[in-house]
């Protein structure tokens, strides 16, 4: 009795849905990481179930078939690059296996399809290794907003690798280029993330928006190594943190020229396979100092002038939190005479002049977020976006209330609205859960209450902050750009692809300074009627997270490869 020929449509059928819905639905939605990965999980499950359930394949040819994937995939894990195989596999079984085996698989049942069994067993044999060994040939440099893996040969070098092949012998140093006398840390004009209050908020800059008549003009440009710190500026000096091979750095560069002024580095590395090498947070700027938190939770306390260490502390072990998955990635608060640095979930607050441990305030899950100031009824106090949801804690470091979340990780900052009540987003890794309005008040007794007014999933914010204007938010909804009623919650708009990227609100011209994840200067009005793109420009190359800094006309826009500095015109 001759064997059936294998049913292939369903494998088939199967294949398109998922590629379909990988590469032309997902983005196109907020929320596409989720889709993509639910896409590529269901796909390969319903392609494996096909083949050992209705294919008509023999059931030696089906069981050998699965057996030879699984091989495959750990003899791949053992031989993939660190960014793919490292870490338990988790790029590698979660992202990429997915995406190549399965439809490998189908391929080889068409390609054999009417050849002997002998034949079609080594066609399919070997078209399972090649879906399962090309990784063994590529690295990621991380991944994008969307989820999706930055791939490159294993063999090339990175752009952390170029950088340290081409830096100069002058520009290795860690001593001051020029005299200490000649360096002028006052005023500040940028006093670390966000700015003063954190908010993105520049309340007395206008420029010009028509970019045709007067585009934005390069002032400098140069490398810089891996990290996801913004600015702080002060005088004629801009401070950020980078990555250069094992040692974390903090660097002082001139505003006007972009040449290096002074680094401190420390013996520390940070890496995971999603957001690369490098310290996440930004420095803080303070009467004559520079304070800056790393990757690895090291604290440290410069000399604004010079870089010359006043004190340094270990927050991991101040603590005893634990490293999360991608890093500490606090930017330190100046808060009277403490700095205050969330770790994982803590607040530790330091000596401002000593670096000695002031207090330790352990609140409801861990995060990502930075403390934020506020104050409340009259009453100064530090917000704290965490995986419980929101904590207030005083500046005696007492907890002062909490509204809890479900299933929310601290990324962004939250945001105080003129009536005291709190906008407090609720993210997910790959789902953003939303937005809540919380109605925060204090009793006679001092007791405080925090209550929740609306939720709204209008706009969903994962690591990416958001701005308030005339009774608006505006933010990314996803990958997109959305805008919210902060009455209601509801969404007045979306519109605007710009990837994970950032943003500054210029509120004398209702105006939103975007810098997309490509890379991309974007003016979009900040109006609830529609979304509406005004001016374009391409700033810098590579995958940028980094948050914008404008001071004064000088927009500073970096990522983890190159930073620069443009004038833009009044």
């Amino acid at each position: 009795m001759s064997e059936k020929p294998l049913r292939l449509w369903p494998g088939v059928a199967v294949a398109i849905i998922v590629v379909f819905a990988r590469f032309v639905i997902a983005p196109f939605v907020a929320g596409d990481a989720l889709i993509a990965l639910l896409a590529g999980a269901a796909g390969a499950g319903l392609i494996l179930l096909w083949w050992l359930f209705f294919s008509r394949a023999p059931w030696l040819e089906r069981i050998g078939a699965v057996l030879l994937i699984a091989l495959s995939a750990v003899m791949t894990q053992l031989v993939a690059h660190p960014s793919i195989g490292g870490a338990g596999g988790g790029m590698l079984f979660v992202f990429l296996l997915p995406a190549t085996v399965p439809p490998f698989l189908v391929a080889g049942a068409i390609l054999s399809r009417r050849s002997s069994r002998k034949v079609r067993w080594a066609t399919m044999a070997v078209a399972i290794l090649l879906g399962s060994g090309v990784w063994a040939l590529a690295r990621t440099d991380g991944i994008k907003g969307e989820a999706n893996p930055q791939l490159a040969w294993r063999w090339s070098p990175t752009a952390e690798e170029r950088l340290l092949t081409a830096i100069e012998a002058t520009d290795a140093t860690a001593k001051p280029q020029v005299p200490a006398g000649d360096l002028a840390v006052s005023p500040i004009l940028w006093s670390g993330f966000r700015g003063r209050e954190r908010n993105a908020v520049l309340d007395s800059v206008s420029i010009n928006s028509d970019w045709n008549a007067a585009k934005p003009m390069q002032i400098w440009r140069r490398r810089v190594g891996p990290g996801w710190s913004s600015f702080a500026v002060a005088g004629d000096l801009i401070f950020t943190q980078e990555q250069r091979g094992d040692y974390e750095l903090i660097s002082a560069y001139r505003l006007s020229t972009g040449e290096p002024v002074w680094r401190h580095q420390d013996a520390a590395r940070f890496y995971e396979a999603a957001g690369g090498a490098g310290p996440r947070g930004t420095p803080t700027v303070h009467d004559g100092r520079v304070y800056a938190m790393g990757a690895t939770g090291i604290v440290n306390a410069l000399d604004a002038r010079t870089g010359a260490r006043i004190w340094t502390r270990n927050a991991e072990r101040d603590t005893g939190a634990r490293r999360p998955d991608w890093g500490f990635a606090s930017s330190p608060l100046v808060v009277g005479d403490v700095l205050v640095a969330a770790v994982s979930g803590r607040l530790a607050a330091y000596d401002l002049t000593s670096g000695t441990p002031r207090w330790i305030q352990k609140t409801s899950g861990g995060g990502y977020s930075s403390p934020h100031p506020a104050t409340l009824a009259g009453v100064p106090q530090i917000l704290l976006m965490n995986g419980g949801g929101i904590t207030s804690v005083g500046l005696d470091g007492r907890i002062l209330w909490a509204n809890h979340a479900e299933n929310g990780i601290g990324f962004v900052q939250p945001r105080v609205l003129e009536d005291g009540s709190v906008l407090a987003p609720s993210g997910e890794a790959l789902r953003g859960l939303g937005m809540r309005r919380l109605a925060v008040s204090r009793a006679p007794d001092g007791t405080w209450k925090a209550d929740e007014r609306w939720a709204s999933r209008g706009l969903k914010p994962y690591f990416n902050d958001f701005v308030v204007h005339k009774g608006h938010a505006y933010g990314f909804d996803g990958t997109i750009l959305s805008a919210i009623n902060l009455e209601t919650g509801e969404r007045v708009w979306k519109g605007g692809r710009y990837g994970a990227g950032q943003m500054l609100l210029l509120p004398q011209q209702d105006l939103l300074l975007v810098v997309s994840e490509e890379g991309d200067l974007v003016l979009v009005s900040a109006s609830p009627d529609q979304h509406r793109e005004i001016a374009k420009f391409k700033a810098i190359e590579g995958k940028t997270w980094n948050h914008p800094v404008l001071v004064g006309d000088v927009l500073l826009v970096r990522n983890g490869e190159e930073m620069a500095a443009f004038r833009l015109a009044r």
